[in-house]
């Protein structure tokens, strides 16, 4: 497979949808506003959108896998309802100090670890040199780094509280006030490659 292709990664609670602990049913999934133009503006684009998330919830008992689908069911739907797609969800369920066999595990999957960027990479022909991690937290932020990719934190979710924590790391190249803010810095960083390459 060519590796050439941009890929757009979102993390799931805090950026795409509203922060609550842990959502274990699909009713308490909501969309930030303008959650969605960012990604149907990246469908239009022509880069991949992902979506990946830590569910520790899992391996904690609070909810399934059969759950987890469910809810994920629901994003794709109201995804789709304003016209935007996710080319594919990852998700991790294990920690390594909660839960019983199988999900209690330390796994290359669990952001700050790169594993589920690096699936993606490999299932998509993404060029993770050359893509984006858009999340709201410090472990999105070296998850990012650690797969190469350039970084951008929302303040939405918990990006207010943790925007210290990765100024001081200095493992984020760009802060946006949300999801869609963060889309269009993208853009301009494609634009401006794009450029670089005819005229360089």
């Amino acid at each position: 497979m060519k590796v050439d292709q941009v890929g757009l990664f979102f993390d799931r609670d805090g950026t795409l949808n509203t922060e609550l602990d842990f959502i274990s049913r699909p009713g308490e999934l909501q969309l930030i506003p303008n959650a969605a133009r960012a990604i149907r503006e990246a469908n239009e684009f022509g880069v991949k959108v992902f979506v990946i998330t830590n569910q520790s919830g899992i391996a904690r008992g609070l909810f399934t896998e059969t759950d987890l689908v469910a809810i994920h069911q629901k994003l794709v739907t109201v995804l789709a309802h304003e016209g935007a797609r996710v080319d594919a969800i990852y998700y991790c369920p294990h920690h390594p100090e909660y839960g019983k066999t199988p999900y209690k595990k330390a796994c290359s999957c669990r952001k700050p670890k790169p594993g589920m960027l690096k699936k993606a990479g490999r299932e998509h022909g993404i060029n993770l040199s050359h893509s984006f991690v858009i999340g709201d937290r410090f472990i999105d932020m070296q998850a990012g780094k650690a797969a190469g990719c350039r970084t951008g934190l929302v303040l939405t979710g918990y990006g207010v509280v943790e925007r210290e924590e990765c100024m001081k790391a200095r493992n984020v190249d760009f802060i946006a006030r949300d999801a869609y803010e963060a889309w269009l810095q993208v853009k301009d960083l494609l634009l401006q490659r794009k450029h670089a390459r005819v005229h360089g």
